[in-house]
């Protein structure tokens, strides 16, 4: 299969590179510069330079595909632009052909919510309020087969920003790694490998559609998680925060996503296309595995 992916170089969509070159598939990445095209080709990919806003440019790059993956996105308030602007020109090149879209999302949607589902109502925090609505645009569209991948939070390789987060907390007069809030949220996690597997099933197998929830299924506090990177960092221990200091330490918008309470089993994930995670998990990556300094 030929497909199209933008994010190629980031650290979930160079892991999907990956799997899918791995896989037998041909991959043409979507990036922005000549180091973005130099990483990606790198990786196997045929890399084609264009704006992913200039939508003509970016009709003619899908269209020229069997299938697209959007996982690109530049973190900041220009997001949503960026989403719909994939959307509009993915819309455009598949209307009526039956090919297959997805894109990413992510868990914190759901609000605070421990046992969530692909059926639980969306509590958007302000910071991802408007993922709902470009992803309801996609998954309606007629005739493409198009599944929004509802990621947990990633980590692996000794990358992803809240594994690198929770590693980087501040310290107590002791030395202690002070968690985000209390620390008796739970986090749902998945390896960036487990991730990028799971996008491959969604491309090959041609009942995939609508959401699909994306977790290991270990949900573990906030609490053990930073225990864990304190063993990795050297740090004695950890201790609780407050609600207040990861405020300080976010800002209002990320702390609150941050502080939710979540949980997932990622049921319909593993039942429908037989996906199974198989890598450590967040907790012995810190103890033992790729984040040991």
């Amino acid at each position: 299969m030929k497909i199209a992916l933008t994010g190629a170089t980031g650290f979930v969509g160079s892991h999907i590179l990956t799997e899918l070159v791995q896989h037998g598939h041909q991959v043409t990445a979507l990036v922005r510069d000549d180091g973005s095209a130099k990483a990606a080709e790198a990786l196997g990919a045929a890399p084609v330079q264009l704006d992913l806003t200039d939508t003509a440019a970016a009709v003619r790059a899908f269209a020229a595909a069997d299938a697209a993956v959007h996982t690109a996105s530049p973190g900041d308030a220009t997001s949503a632009e960026l989403d719909s602007a994939v959307v509009d020109a993915v819309l455009e090149a598949y209307v009526g052909t039956g090919k297959a879209y997805a894109q990413i999302g992510g868990l914190w949607v759901y609000g605070s919510n421990l046992a969530i589902t692909e059926h639980s109502p969306f509590h958007s925090p302000a910071l991802v309020a408007w993922r709902e609505p470009i992803e309801a645009r996609a998954l309606a569209a007629k005739d493409v087969r198009s599944t929004v991948v509802v990621s947990s939070v990633a980590y692996g390789d000794g990358g992803g920003g809240l594994p690198g987060a929770l590693l980087g907390s501040p310290r107590d007069e002791s030395g202690n790694l002070i968690t985000i809030g209390d620390g008796r949220q739970h986090w749902s996690t998945v390896h960036v490998a487990d991730l990028a597997a799971f996008f491959r099933a969604v491309l090959e197998n041609e009942s995939a559609s609508g959401y699909y929830l994306v977790g290991d299924g270990v949900n573990p506090t906030v609490t053990e998680l930073t225990e864990a990177a304190a063993v990795a960092v050297g740090a004695p221990g950890a201790v609780p925060g407050s609600e207040q200091e990861a405020r300080a330490r976010f800002g209002d918008w990320f702390a609150e996503v941050l502080l939710l309470d979540q949980a997932t089993t990622a049921e319909k994930a593993r039942t429908d296309l037989g996906w199974r995670p198989t890598r450590p998990s967040l907790m012995e990556e810190f103890r033992q595995g790729s984040y040991r300094h």
